[in-house]
C-alpha cells in the first residue's frame, strides 16, 4: 500500500509479483538464471499460456497430444484446441464456450491413462500410444506441444522416462514438452530435472499445497527464454488470457504487447499460497519423507480392511531418490463395492455430497453411530472410470496435502507421532462415515444407492 502511494499502483504491483517470481522461485530451488516464472489465474489458463509460447516458436501447424485426457482438469479439452474454456476470459470479456481464441486454435489428440478393461487399471500401451500419436501428428506435416502427466487425478505419472527418451532422439526439433505438475505432488529434484531437460512446467499454489484455488504459473527453462521474447505479432484472442504483470521483466518485448491490468485476486491468492508452500517446505527433509511414509501405510491400510472399498492401484510410476518424500503416495484412489459390484459415477457423486454433511437425523441409531454420521469429511471430488462391457463407475480419494505434514511437525518427536496417529484417527474417520451410509442406504431419505450394474 505505501509503496502504491508512492510509486502508483501499477509500478507497485509490477514490483512485487516480480519479487513474488524470486520467492517461488527460492522455494523450490530454482534460480533465476535457470527459469522464469510467468503467473496466470489459474493452471487452465497456463495451459493457453504454453500453448501460445509453442506456437510463437514452432509455427501454427501445431497439434496439442494431451497424456492422461482422462485424468486431467475438465478445462484442458479446450484449452489443447485453443478454445475459451469458460464463458469469462481472465480480463471478463465474454466469450462463447469452446468458440476458437482467434489466432490460437488447432488441433489436439487425447491420450486416456485408462485402458477400459474390465478392472480398473492403467493401460499396458500407454508409451506406444504416445508414440504412435506424435508419429501420426508429425507424418501429417505437424509440430507437437507432448502435454505430459505428473501426476494425475489418481497420482499416476505417464509416460515413462525411457519413452521420453526416444521422443528426444525420434523427434528433437519437432516435439515441444510440457509437464502438468498442477497437482504439484512431485519433487523439487524431479522438477529440476524436467526443467534442465528443456520442458516447461504447469504448476499451482493449491492442490498438494492447499493454498488458494486460482493460482496458476508456467515455468520456463531460461534456454527457452531466449528465443521466446520478440516483438512479432500476438494472437489477438491471447491478449485477454494476460496482463503486463503476468511476464517476467525481462521480457520486455513481449511485455509491451499486453495492457496493464494488474489482477489482486490473482496476487493475493498467490500470496497465500506461496506462504503456503513456505510454511511446507520450512518442515525438515526427514520429517517430509516420514509423514509421508506413515500416513501412506495407514491409509493403505484402512482402505483394504474395509468391507466395501477397494484401493485403485498405482499407474506405472518407478520412483527413485529424485522423488524425495514423493516417492511415498500422496493420493489414495478407491471404488465404493456393494454385492453387485462398484457403485455408478452418480451414486458416488452422492456418496461424496453426502460425507460433507451432518447426517445423524438421517441415520439415527446408537450415541456411537449418531457421532460418526455428525462427521463433515470433504475428500476428493468423483474422478469417473470408464470400463469395458461395464456402465462408468467412478474413484473417490483420499489425499493427503502440505498442510496435513506441516500441522503435524513437532521438534519434539512424541508430538509429531500423536500428530500423525491423530490424523490418522480422522481419516479412519471418513472410511467409518461411508461404511455407515452404505448400512443404512436402503433406509434412509439422504441418499439412493442403486448397484451400478
Amino acid at each position: 500500500m505505501r509503496s502504491a502511494i508512492t510509486a502508483g499502483l501499477d509500478a507497485a504491483f509490477d514490483a512485487r509479483i516480480e519479487e513474488m517470481r524470486w520467492e517461488l522461485r527460492a522455494h523450490l530451488q530454482l534460480s533465476a538464471a535457470e527459469v522464469d516464472v510467468i503467473f496466470s489465474p489459474s493452471g487452465t489458463d497456463s495451459q493457453l499460456h504454453a500453448l501460445f509460447l509453442a506456437r510463437s516458436l514452432l509455427g501454427p501447424a501445431l497439434t496439442t497430444i494431451i497424456v492422461g485426457s482422462d485424468q486431467t482438469g475438465s478445462g484442458t479439452a479446450y484449452t489443447a484446441r485453443g478454445r475459451h474454456f469458460s464463458t469469462l476470459t481472465a480480463s471478463e470479456r465474454p466469450v462463447r464456450k469452446d468458440a476458437p481464441i482467434d489466432g490460437l486454435s488447432g488441433d489436439s489428440v487425447e491420450v486416456p491413462l485408462f485402458g477400459r478393461a474390465r478392472d480398473i487399471r492403467a493401460r499396458a500401451d500407454g508409451d506406444a500410444a504416445v508414440l504412435d500419436a506424435i508419429d501420426a501428428a508429425v507424418a501429417n506435416g505437424a509440430s507437437v506441444l507432448l502435454q505430459i502427466m505428473d501426476s494425475s487425478k489418481l497420482g499416476w505419472r505417464s509416460p515413462s522416462e525411457a519413452c521420453l527418451d526416444e521422443i528426444a532422439n525420434r523427434w528433437p526439433d519437432q516435439v515441444w514438452i510440457v509437464v502438468d505438475a498442477c497437482q504439484m505432488r512431485l519433487s523439487r529434484r524431479r522438477m529440476r530435472t524436467y526443467l534442465d531437460r528443456g520442458y516447461m512446467v504447469l504448476i499451482t499454489g493449491s492442490k498438494y499445497f492447499g493454498g488458494p484455488a486460482f493460482s496458476g504459473a508456467l515455468l520456463v527453462p531460461a534456454g527457452l527464454s531466449r528465443s521466446l521474447d520478440r516483438g512479432e505479432a500476438i494472437a489477438p484472442g491471447f491478449l485477454d488470457y494476460a496482463s503486463r504483470s503476468d511476464w517476467p521483466k525481462r521480457w520486455g518485448a513481449l511485455r509491451s504487447r499486453f495492457e496493464s491490468r494488474p489482477n489482486l485476486g490473482q496476487w493475493l491468492r498467490w500470496e497465500a499460497a506461496l506462504e503456503e508452500i513456505r510454511a511446507y517446505y520450512g518442515v525438515p527433509d526427514a520429517f517430509r519423507a516420514r509423514a509421508l511414509r506413515e500416513l501412506q501405510a495407514g491409509i493403505e491400510s484402512l482402505i483394504m480392511l474395509s468391507p466395501s472399498l477397494r484401493l485403485i492401484g498405482s499407474g506405472a510410476k518407478a520412483c527413485g531418490t529424485e522423488d524425495e518424500e514423493f516417492a511415498h503416495a500422496t493420493i489414495f484412489p478407491f471404488t465404493i463395492n456393494r454385492h453387485r459390484g462398484p457403485l455408478s459415477t452418480d451414486q458416488c457423486r452422492v456418496v461424496y455430497r453426502a460425507l460433507a454433511q451432518d447426517l445423524r437425523e438421517a441415520i439415527g441409531g446408537s450415541e456411537a453411530d449418531r457421532a460418526v454420521a455428525a462427521r463433515c469429511c470433504l475428500i476428493g471430488q468423483p474422478v469417473r472410470i470408464e470400463m469395458r462391457d461395464e456402465k462408468p463407475t467412478a474413484a473417490l480419494r483420499l489425499c493427503v496435502g502440505a498442510r496435513l505434514v506441516t500441522e503435524t511437525w513437532s521438534p519434539d518427536g512424541r508430538a509429531a507421532q500423536q500428530n500423525l496417529q491423530r490424523e490418522l484417527d480422522r481419516i479412519a474417520g471418513v472410511v467409518a462415515k461411508i461404511e455407515l451410509m452404505l448400512e443404512h442406504a436402503d433406509r434412509t431419505e439422504f441418499v439412493e444407492l442403486p448397484y451400478a450394474n
